[in-house]
Formats: C-alpha cells, structure tokens, sequence
C-alpha cells in the first residue's frame, strides 16, 4: 500500500513538472511558430495540436512535452532560473517536432496522437518543409536569445541533431537489411532517440549555470533515460493499446521495423528467433495472423523481456548519474519521477 502511495506521488510530481513546463514554453513556442511563413505556420500548428487543416482552434493531444521539461529542470537541478533556459526548451521541442513530421513520412504512419498525421493531411512535401522550417527555427531562436552560451548551445543542438539524422538513416537502413547486429541497433536507438534527450539536459544545465562536471552527469542522466525511452517505445510499437497510444496495433511489425525487441529476438539464436526470422524476412506482407504471430515468437524469444530489463538498468544508470551531479532538491525529485514516468509509462 505504502509503495503505490509513493508511486502516485512520483507520478503526480511528474504531470505538475510537465505541467509548470508547457505553461512556462507554450507561449515562447507558440511566438516562434508565428515567425514562420504562414503554409508552414499551418502545417506546424496542426501537427503540434493547436488548430485543424482549416486553422481553428481545438483542443487535440500536444504530445507529453518531456524534452523541454527536462531543459527547465535541469537548468533548476544546477542551481538556475528556469525561466532563462526557455529558448533551450523551445529550441529542442522545435527539433523533437521536426524529426517527427519527416519520421511520420519517412515510416509512412497515417496517425499520431490520435489524429491523421500531418503529411496526410497537407501532403508529404509540405510536411517535410515544415519539418525543415521548424528545424531552421529552431536554430534562430538560440542564436536570438542574447544568452551567453547562446553559440555553445547553437553547437551542441547541431550535434544532436545530426546524430538524430544518422540514427533516422540507420533505422531505415535496417529495413532493407536481412541482418542488424543488436550492437549497431542500439547505437541507432542511441542516435536517434537518447542524444536529444541528452542535449535537452545538456542544454539545461549549460543555461543554468551548471559546472562542466554537471553538465556532462546531467546529458549522461538525459542519454542513458532516453535509451531506456526508446526501449519502452518499441515495446509499445509491439504490444501497445492502439485506443492509448493512438497508433494501430502492431503498428512497427506492419513496417517491418528492426526495433530493439525485434532484433533481440531476431540475434537470440533460439528456435523462436529462427522462426521469426523466416516469417519477418520473407518478401510477402504480413497479414493479421502473421503480425499477431510475430509479436508471440519476439517475446518466446525473449526480446520483450529484455528491452524491459534493459530499460531498467540503463534507468537505474541514469539515476545514479542525477545523483552524482548534486542537483537541488527539488529539480532531483521531479527529474526522478519524470524519469520513472518515462520508463513505465503505457503512450
């Protein structure tokens, strides 16, 4: 009883973190977006969950806001005022939001957050271009700020930001490859996920103030709780509820994605991976049948217990991290939690 006491209260710290940040960004994001031409203004809008393909108002899913929150506590866990590290927080949703335009694309997925993606709506190339002005954007507003690490910052976010590319591209790689190493797939996860994450936290504690020392706990805090993201991502592109996570079932199958549970199972040497490699290899489509036996030979492989396991090691990792960067009180609680939200989390 007492433990799911606890647990309530970590969750409840985390949704009023989470809350406190999209008051605190919302505005600075959404004055931003405005600075935009207005076919990209739409497009953006849209998919960022303000307005329909007409542009008026609605009350849609805005996503969890997990990256700028992360920069605004990770600024307060160095001792800073949250509310300098704002364009931090703006700059990193902006590039989180671009990489999910071109990924909606690039993967072909007809629905996020419970409605018709962006590129279904205005067409592939509008999206992509949205994607690209708001990842421009993003980059305007660090170098407009007046901050003093504004150019460090610039630098850091453009590292991350080609890592995510080259993680993209490994991912779609892999599609095409009838073999992925679980070393290399880790290191696209790595790429593609955990860097940004890192850089959120990075840019955080750079605009508060932080130490060097802090500064590299706090991104090594944000990479490994990213990787341990992905995991659970890929696990819900398995198993997940499509009425919560607003995806179809079987969602990363149907694409033959090689998430991290499926190449685990897929290099597992057992017989179940053997059978699931001749299944998920092979040149047909998957029916219904076929997906739902996919996912059943993924966990007799082991592939699902795993990316669980491995999600909380590198959790547990990433905490012990928090720990040794002497946060404030405060900042080291809600990171926590967030990061539990994170990692046992069912969308």
């Amino acid at each position: 009883m007492a433990t799911m006491q606890q647990d309530a209260n970590k969750a409840g710290a985390a949704y009023e973190a989470l809350t406190r940040s999209r008051a605190m960004v919302e505005p600075a994001l959404r004055a931003a977006v405005d600075r935009l031409p207005t076919r990209m203004q739409q497009v953006s809008g849209y998919h960022l969950g303000w307005w329909d393909e007409h542009g008026n108002p609605v009350r849609a899913d805005r996503g969890k806001a997990l990256r700028p929150t992360m920069v605004l506590l990770a600024a307060t866990a160095v001792g800073g005022d949250p509310a300098v590290a704002v364009p931090a927080a703006v700059a990193v949703e902006l590039v989180h939001n671009f990489s999910l335009l071109h990924d909606d694309v690039l993967d072909g997925d007809v629905t996020r957050r419970h409605r018709p993606t962006a590129w279904t709506v205005f067409g592939s190339g509008p999206a992509i271009l949205a994607g690209d002005a708001m990842l421009s954007l993003a980059s305007d507003v660090l170098s407009s700020c007046k901050h003093p690490k504004a150019a460090a910052a610039i630098r850091t976010l453009s590292t991350a930001v080609l890592n995510l590319i080259n993680g993209q591209t490994a991912d779609l790689a892999f599609e095409d490859r009838p073999n992925v190493e679980l070393a290399e797939c880790q290191r696209m996860a790595h790429d593609k996920t955990a860097a940004l994450l890192g850089c959120a936290c990075a840019l955080g504690a750079l605009f508060g103030g932080g130490t060097t020392e802090q500064i590299a706990r706090l991104r090594s805090f944000g990479e490994r709780l990213g990787l341990a993201f992905q995991h659970i991502d890929d696990l819900l592109g398995i198993w997940g509820d499509p009425a919560i996570t607003g995806k179809p079932v079987f969602s990363d199958l149907r694409t033959r994605k090689k998430s991290l549970p499926v190449v685990s199972a897929l290099t597992s040497g057992t017989t179940a991976g053997q059978r699931l490699a001749s299944l998920y290899l092979r040149e047909q489509p998957l029916s219904g049948s076929d997906l739902a036996q996919s996912a059943e030979l993924i966990a007799l492989a082991g592939g699902r217990t795993w990316s669980r396991n491995q999600a909380d090691e590198l959790l547990a990792a990433a905490l012990s991290d928090l720990r040794r960067s002497d946060p404030t009180p405060r900042a080291a609680e809600e990171l926590s939690a967030l990061a539990q939200l994170m990692t046992h989390r069912d969308h």
